[in-house]
């Protein structure tokens, strides 16, 4: 018998204007029912949150209004108030990639089920706006996936008791998903599944990719993985990275006329995994 995952989607806005209607309008077209939105907003003044609001919302759509101290703040007050058994936060002008999603994801949850598994955070791939291209993430979780790179937060599934006792690190107001995603491997030794489905069209430019963010993002970065990894395995990592020309790499996969091939190549590399798991 399939079982019916509730999930709460958490959308947080501060004068998002028409970008709101968006990401809402592509939650609401889910053809899987069960699931409720929650939008925090940081007391927007552009009229968006009243523009949504006369438009006939869907029960199913709560908006909270309350001051806060940043998105991962906002993340933390939206947490509180959701009831669903996992939560997938989507920032505003992202969406859902198409209307099947969350029947997607309720699927493969149903199929780990009927095989005893279970999954803690479940995750996918990412639809690249800007780029126009799918970014495929791995398959796998380890040690160098932690210190390269973590799915994105619009990718994955995290069940709630992964918030119950602590939310996101707000000191990290760059990289506070990224610790909190590290924080679920690491301390609360959480299974990680990965799926092979495009969970959500991101809408590039965000807050993390400004210039100054970016800085504040190495900083983070570097504090984050010396405390998971310790000093030793992230100093390995960091020149790894830099003997395989991470940074080239990364101008390449930024780049909207070379990130479809760069993205197909590490498609073929991840192809022969299809699940995360860990590695000591």
């Amino acid at each position: 018998m399939e079982q019916n995952v509730m999930y709460s989607v958490i959308v947080v806005c501060l004068n998002a204007g028409q970008r709101l209607r968006e990401t809402i309008d592509s939650i609401l077209r889910q053809s899987y029912k069960n699931f409720e939105v929650i939008v925090k907003d940081g007391g927007s003044s552009d009229g968006s949150v009243e523009m949504l609001q006369g438009t006939g919302l869907d029960e199913r759509v709560h908006i909270y209004t309350q001051k806060d101290n940043g998105i991962y703040d906002a993340m933390n007050q939206a947490v509180k108030l959701a009831k669903g058994a996992y939560f997938l936060f989507l920032n505003t002008g992202d969406t859902f990639y198409d209307e099947e999603v969350l029947n997607k994801i309720t699927h493969e949850m149903n199929r780990l089920r009927k095989n005893n598994k279970k999954a803690d955070i479940i995750y996918g791939n990412m639809y690249h706006k800007a780029l126009d291209t799918i970014i495929y993430a791995s398959p796998e979780i380890h040690d160098f996936t932690c210190y390269r790179n973590v799915p994105c937060h619009q990718t994955c599934f995290y069940h709630r008791s992964l918030f119950e006792s602590r939310g996101y690190r707000t000191e990290y107001n760059v990289r506070a998903d990224y610790e909190h995603f590290l924080w679920c491997y690491y301390e609360r030794r959480a299974e990680i599944v990965y799926v092979p489905v495009v969970v959500a069209s991101y809408e590039g430019g965000g807050y993390s990719e400004t210039k100054e963010n970016r800085k504040r993002s190495k900083r983070q970065h570097r504090e984050i993985v010396v405390r998971y990894m310790g000093r030793k395995k992230a100093d390995k990592y960091r020149l790894i990275m830099l003997l395989t020309l991470a940074p080239l790499r990364s101008a390449i996969a930024d780049s909207k006329y070379l990130s479809v091939v760069y993205n197909g190549m590490k498609t073929m590399l991840y192809k022969s995994g299809n699940r995360t798991k860990r590695i000591s």
